[in-house]
């Protein structure tokens, strides 16, 4: 077992000596080894040092380049893009409100006018901007406003959001297309993805009563009353609960 030594200790003893010359044989293998080590990284530092100043610079231009492009392409790219909304999204509120004239509106919203950019001018001029990604949602609702169900799924389909109410919107505006064009089961999954999206007091309440009413077109009793009675139970204030009892009397009816 290994003895604790004071400092300037000297060995006596023949197993003292042997014991002290194999500690400071190790002690200078150890010292010899880090040094070889060093040399070696040096000297591959020394062969390899073009290759990693030159590595270095690339990314460092890459960083400077990104940062230099956030700053002077995309951030004013952002704010002009954002300014160009202002118009079409004036005609698109007046269109939801203004049931005798919303085709022309929501076209006005769409295309533009007086030299100035519609939802469908912006997604292609500012591709890629939070501002087009929105205008792809308000062209995808305008069009399924003037019933063009295809137009709608393909620009609802590019919008992405995770704000509870517009991104829950969306993907039922999908399921609305869908139902429109014959296709319940898809439009089934949407509407359970913008209930599943979040949960509140508008959007919930709405989409679990459109997914049981398409449910029970589609003879899935069983399922619509899932729905129905979450209606019930969590959101009994709602508009959708008004006639709720009467609805999952139906479901009930063979579930």
């Amino acid at each position: 077992m290994a003895t604790y030594k004071k400092r300037g200790f000297k060995p006596q003893t023949k197993a003292e000596i042997q014991e002290f010359d194999e500690q400071e044989s190790t002690t200078a293998e150890v010292f010899s080894s880090l040094d070889e080590g060093a040399s070696r990284s040096e000297e591959w530092v020394s062969k390899n040092q073009n290759y990693i100043l030159g590595t270095i610079g690339v990314v460092a231009i890459a960083v400077l380049g990104y940062l230099a492009y956030i700053q002077f392409v995309q951030n004013p790219k952002e704010t002009n893009a954002a300014n160009e909304m202002y118009y079409p999204q004036q005609y698109f509120d007046q269109a939801l409100t203004s049931p005798t004239q919303k085709d022309s509106l929501f076209t006005l919203a769409l295309e533009g006018g007086e030299g100035k950019y519609g939802f469908l001018d912006i997604i292609e001029e500012y591709n890629g901007t939070k501002a087009a990604n929105l205008a792809n949602y308000s062209a995808g609702m305008s069009y399924l406003n003037m019933n063009k169900y295809q137009e709608a799924i393909g620009y609802l389909e590019d919008f992405s959001s995770d704000d509870e109410i517009l991104g829950a919107l969306a993907k039922g505006g999908l399921g609305d297309a869908f139902m429109q064009l014959g296709q319940a089961s898809d439009a089934l999954g949407y509407y359970e993805a913008a209930i599943n999206h979040s949960t509140n007091e508008y959007t919930t309440p709405k989409f679990l009563y459109k997914a049981g009413v398409t449910a029970l077109d589609m003879g899935d009793k069983s399922k619509a009353l899932g729905f129905f009675q979450r209606i019930k139970d969590e959101f009994g204030g709602s508009d959708a609960a008004v006639s709720i009892d009467a609805f999952i009397g139906m479901a009930k009816g063979g579930a």
